[in-house]
């Protein structure tokens, strides 16, 4: 079984130094209770917060060298299809850094392979795996995959091996210098936030049609006069009347009150 660890390049939150994120350690220690050919992937300028994972158990690291600026996602695509992996392990984002949290999402819609969030732990069966993820209140959803299978993990999932610097001496880092190429995949679109209308509560009474009635009609307006082709001092006095009865003019003073 081929396994595939997706590595970020994590800032710890303290200190803002390249840290291995624990979540990520978590996956490696998961892909090494599976066993099997166990290899971790970065893309990225430098592999100072990857290369701890190392340290963690994990046997190869392949760093695909890339520009500061260049999408991540293109290079491991190819580098995945080559690879074949049955399990790509992955955490939910990035700590510290870049956390849009759609790499392994973009990942898994250009390889074709499903997706399952906050797994907490996976077993290997003979048609596929059987993965447990996490709900809340401490529920857990169970699902049966078959083939090749994306998975970012939860922090519950079993805790991360202990670090071992001459562990992480012994462990391979295979570099390639990657070109830039150009990223045709559709981006977001940004604009301002716009207010949503309000949405008006439902009638619980009557027929369907008397609700749909209840729910977008107008509510009709209560009190008033009408005027029609009023003299402009009539008009007038109409409009200060109703000003006054709702409050936005003061109320005229009864000049006989003693």
């Amino acid at each position: 079984m081929k396994i595939a660890i997706l590595l970020s390049a994590s800032l710890h939150p303290v200190s803002q130094r390249p840290a291995l994120s624990r979540i990520e350690a978590q996956a490696v220690a998961m892909a090494l209770d599976l066993g099997g050919d166990i290899v971790g992937f970065h893309a990225g300028p430098d592999c100072v917060a990857a290369a701890s994972a190392l340290g963690h158990g994990l046997p190869r690291l392949v760093h695909l060298r890339t520009q500061p600026t260049a999408d991540p996602v293109l290079p491991l695509v190819a580098e995945l299809q080559r690879f074949q992996p049955d399990l790509v392990l992955a955490g939910p984002r990035s700590v510290g850094a870049d956390e849009t949290g759609l790499v392994p999402y973009r990942l898994a819609d250009a390889l074709g392979w499903p997706i399952l969030a906050d797994a907490v732990s996976v077993e290997r069966m003979s048609d596929g795996f059987k993965v447990a993820s996490a709900l809340p209140k401490g529920e857990r959803l169970i699902c049966k995959e078959t083939g090749s299978l994306v998975l970012t993990l939860h922090p519950a999932a079993p805790p991360p091996r202990a670090y071992a610097y001459a562990q992480e001496r012994r462990g391979l880092i295979e570099t390639r210098s990657i070109e830039a190429e150009l990223d045709t995949s559709p981006r977001p679109l940004e604009r301002p936030m716009r207010q949503r209308a309000k949405v008006k509560a439902s009638a619980t009474g009557g027929s369907a049609a008397d609700r749909l009635k209840a729910a977008t009609e107008i509510a009709a307006s209560t009190g008033g006069e009408l005027l029609v082709d009023p003299e402009p001092e009539m008009a007038a006095r109409a409009i200060l009347r109703h000003l006054r009865a709702i409050g936005a003019l003061p109320a005229v003073k009864d000049s006989s009150a003693t």
